[in-house]
């Protein structure tokens, strides 16, 4: 089996090389993150003609997540058991036009769907911004509370995969430069602890060759010449059951996918594996 994991940064703009990536990778399994659109919207255009069934949870503009499947896609579960949810405060960019205090959206950051008899989650962990904003907290709170919603799933279900945009680097050698992220969020010893217990439920982060410069960074800002650069993070992650550690034979980033007109600022990253 081929999955494979893929923060696209809004699935409109990005069609037209979702679906060519699809043709020419030909994963068994995509997960998507940050669709930036409702689930109904998601484009047929990528899927039209191709032998792949999808499932969406989206919201509009922000988050979204997806599995497409050409192995099967049963038990689709939107969201978790305890999944906390967020209430922007008055000026959060996620709101801007927020002057009163809302109350907590439960937002489209995560789905599972079972996949040719693997457990697949697509998960987009809210990014934390800064460790003085609320938005961490809720991070960090959200990450606890999915472990605590698929322990007994990942401990039942034999072949288990959770992939998507973590926003974590899990050490020092998944970012380009330690120093310049003293004091910030992805690196701090909270968030890569909240990693580290979903790994205790027996799960293992499979950390995937790179194409080149040696180091399979899987996201790389916008902004000029980081990419050429290599200046980037490594924290799209696909944590797996020992069942699929068993039969793995490869997992590499994709780096040729974040080249081109109007890429993602993430990368694909692909296990191959066998049952």
């Amino acid at each position: 089996m081929r999955l494979a994991t893929w923060n696209v940064n809004s699935v409109g703009a990005r069609a037209p090389r979702v679906r060519e990536w699809l043709e020419e990778s030909q994963p068994d399994v995509l997960c998507l993150q940050e669709l930036k659109c409702p689930a109904e919207a998601f484009p047929a255009e990528i899927t039209d003609g191709l032998p792949y069934e999808v499932a969406a949870h989206g919201e509009g503009r922000w988050n979204g997540v997806a599995i497409l499947s050409k192995v099967g896609l049963d038990d689709v579960v939107r969201g978790f058991e305890g999944q906390p949810g967020y209430a922007p405060p008055p000026g959060d960019p996620d709101s801007v036009l927020v002057t009163v205090e809302q109350a907590p959206v439960v937002e489209a950051r995560a789905i599972g769907a079972t996949c040719g008899g693997v457990r697949v989650w697509s998960v987009y962990v809210p990014n934390g911004r800064a460790l003085d904003s609320p938005h961490y907290g809720y991070k960090l709170e959200w990450l606890a509370a999915l472990r605590r919603a698929l322990e007994a799933e990942v401990r039942s279900a034999g072949a288990f995969v959770i992939a998507g945009d973590f926003n974590v680097a899990r050490t020092d050698a998944d970012v380009w430069d330690p120093g310049a992220f003293t004091g910030s969020t992805h690196v701090s010893e909270p968030e890569r602890s909240a990693v580290s217990a979903l790994e205790e439920l027996g799960l293992t982060d499979v950390v995937p060759r790179a194409l080149k410069h040696g180091t399979p960074f899987t996201y790389w800002d916008y902004r000029a010449g980081m990419f050429h650069k290599n200046e980037g993070m490594r924290i799209d992650l696909v944590l797996v059951s020992e069942r699929v550690v068993a039969g793995l034979k490869d997992a590499y980033v994709d780096r040729e996918a974040r080249k081109g007109k109007a890429p993602s600022d993430h990368a694909p990253v692909v296990i191959d594996f066998d049952l």
